[in-house]
């Protein structure tokens, strides 16, 4: 089952978060707090949201966390998914495709123009994951970031 999240979720999404980055072998990078999330997903305007896959106990077993994006040149908004994650225990139980196909249906419902997520190119299983559902790499585009002190200094130029 899937379903929205709610404030009381935040930790269980905390704790996905942790456990995404450790898979992805990041963990130092982390440092989103519950109150990050609880702000952002939950405050006065809202910019990013959660949804939740649960087993039949009703226990979170993996989280998608997405937010709008804007293509001028469709004249549309789409989903970004920023993160997807089921917990070892509970793959190949249909939730990671529950969870995209939530997220499908919502963005298909409102008319937006796409749907898109990045993922790691060394990640195999992910890969051949996303494409057993049709969907596609985009291998003529490069993704650039600009963060921490890069951030700083060129906000200040």
């Amino acid at each position: 089952m899937i379903r929205t999240a709610t404030p009381g979720d935040v930790p269980a999404i905390h704790r996905f978060i942790g456990e995404l980055a450790e898979y992805e072998h990041a963990s130092h990078e982390v440092v989103a707090t519950e109150e990050d999330l609880r702000r952002d997903l939950f405050g006065d305007d809202p910019a990013v949201f959660a949804h939740l896959a649960v087993d039949d106990d009703g226990e979170a077993v993996g989280f998608a966390l997405w937010f709008l994006s804007y293509s001028t040149w469709r004249g549309r908004h789409g989903i970004y998914l920023e993160d997807l994650y089921v917990t070892p225990a509970a793959r190949g139980e249909g939730h990671g495709k529950a969870l995209l196909t939530e997220l499908a249906r919502i963005a298909d419902e409102r008319g937006y123009g796409r749907f898109e997520w990045a993922v790691l190119d060394w990640n195999k299983p992910a890969i051949g994951f996303y494409e057993s559902l049709g969907a596609r790499p985009q291998d003529e585009w490069t993704v650039y970031r600009v963060a921490g002190r890069s951030l700083r200094e060129l906000g200040r130029a």
